[in-house]
């Protein structure tokens, strides 16, 4: 079984458009690969309710595993940006993970966050605020720091993991990439797609690697 992940889009109502275009793409993926795939809606993003956090996000993603997995011998995540960070960090406790694919997912998440001032306006902005505040900026970024993608993942190989990243990523730079790979001891797959950006969910070239991946996990 496979589990997409979405990130946090941090540009104006970004967040409450974060996970409408995963079931499409889930679809496609589980028709053109016969693998069961669901969708995770996190707290404060489509009509999920609550507030971003991210250990919040890590206590719902950990949820729907605990949901979906049953009498499965284990499921496999992709994760979109933030989604793929999460995705590490939950596959690093958790050995039910079979597999991680990380897309575009930034390495160092305190140059990602920027100071925690603008951070907090950007989740305000990004509409994942609901009726409980958002935690105040300083406790929101250390939050967002704890997830520590690079710590993460040096503790999931021998479990696959590919790491997918677009080459003129304008939000999250190519070397993130480069970065995670080196963190799990060069112990993961990299696939660098030409030309592409950072909004890799809608390009057909990612589809295809991430169906690539999945085959070689029969």
């Amino acid at each position: 079984m496979l589990l997409l992940c979405h990130g946090l889009p941090l540009s104006r109502g970004g967040g409450k458009l974060a996970s409408r275009l995963l079931p499409e793409l889930a679809e496609r993926i589980a028709s053109e690969s016969g693998w069961t795939v669901a969708v995770a809606s996190l707290r404060g993003v489509g009509g999920s309710p609550g507030t971003f956090s991210a250990s919040g996000w890590c206590d719902d993603l950990t949820a729907v595993i605990n949901e979906l997995i049953g009498d499965r011998k284990g499921i496999s995540l992709v994760g979109f940006g933030f989604g793929g960070a999460l995705a590490l960090r939950t596959a690093a406790g958790d050995e039910r993970i079979r597999g991680v694919a990380a897309l575009a997912t930034p390495a160092d998440l305190s140059s990602w966050c920027g100071p925690p001032e603008v951070f907090a306006d950007a989740c305000h902005r990004a509409g994942v605020v609901g009726v409980t505040p958002l935690a105040d900026p300083d406790a929101l970024v250390a939050d967002v720091l704890a997830i520590d993608p690079m710590d993460a993942i040096a503790s999931i190989p021998p479990r696959r993991i590919m790491i997918v990243h677009g080459a003129d990523d304008a939000v999250v730079p190519e070397r993130a990439a480069r970065e995670l790979v080196r963190g799990a001891d060069g112990r993961a797959e990299l696939r660098i797609v030409a030309g592409a950006g950072h909004w890799l969910r809608s390009d057909p070239r990612m589809v295809a690697t991430v169906l690539g991946w999945l085959d070689r996990q029969r």
